[in-house]
C-alpha cells in the first residue's frame, strides 16, 4: 500500500508540474496531496515543519508571480497606473484568453494583458508611444520571470515532496527486511 500511495504522489506531482507550467494551479495540488500523504501517515513521514515550508515557497512564488510584471514596469520608469495596469492587464488577460484557448491561452493571455495593460496605463499619464512600449516590454519580462519563478517554485515543491515519501518508504522497506 505504502508504494502505490507514493506512486500516486509522484504521479499528482507530474501532473502538478504540468499544470504549474500553464500558469493553473498545479502547485497548490502538490501540496494538498502531500499533506493528504502526510495526514495518511498522521504526518509522520514528510511532517509540519516540511509542509509549512513548502507553503511558504508557494505562497512567496504566487506573489512574486503576481507582482513581477509590475515591478519590472517600474524599474523601466513607469508610472503607478502603468504598475497597476501591468498587474490588472496580466490578470485579465489570464482569464479571457483562457476560455477561448485553454491552457496556453492562460499563459499567451498574461503577458499578452500585461503588455497592454502596462503600455494603456502609462500613455494615460504620458505621451508618447515610445515610453508605453518600453514600459510593456517590462512588464512582460517580469512576467516571464514570474512565471518561470513559480514553475521553478513547483519544481522545488514537487522534488521534496517526492524525496520524502520515497525516503520514508525506503525505511520502511530497511525496516520491514531487519524483522525478517
Amino acid at each position: 500500500m505504502d508504494g502505490l500511495l507514493v506512486s500516486g504522489l509522484i504521479l499528482i506531482a507530474v501532473i502538478g508540474l504540468v499544470l504549474a507550467a500553464f500558469q493553473l494551479p498545479g502547485t497548490w495540488l502538490i501540496l494538498v496531496a502531500a499533506a493528504g500523504y502526510d495526514w495518511y501517515y498522521d504526518f509522520g513521514r514528510i511532517g509540519w515543519i516540511w509542509l509549512a515550508i513548502l507553503v511558504a515557497i508557494a505562497v512567496a512564488a504566487e506573489i512574486f508571480d503576481g507582482l513581477a510584471g509590475a515591478l519590472m514596469a517600474k524599474r523601466a520608469g513607469a508610472s503607478r497606473q502603468a504598475m497597476f495596469g501591468a498587474l490588472l492587464g496580466g490578470f485579465i488577460g489570464m482569464i479571457a484568453l483562457t476560455i477561448p484557448i485553454p491552457i496556453i491561452g492562460t499563459i499567451l493571455g498574461g503577458i499578452v494583458g500585461c503588455f497592454v495593460g502596462a503600455v494603456v496605463g502609462e500613455l494615460s499619464v504620458r505621451e508618447g508611444y515610445a515610453a508605453g512600449a518600453k514600459v510593456g516590454i517590462s512588464a512582460v519580462v517580469g512576467r516571464i520571470l514570474g512565471l518561470v519563478a513559480k514553475t521553478g517554485a513547483a519544481v522545488v515543491i514537487a522534488g521534496v515532496t517526492v524525496v520524502l515519501a520515497a525516503l520514508a518508504l525506503f525505511n520502511g522497506i530497511l525496516s520491514e527486511a531487519a524483522l525478517l
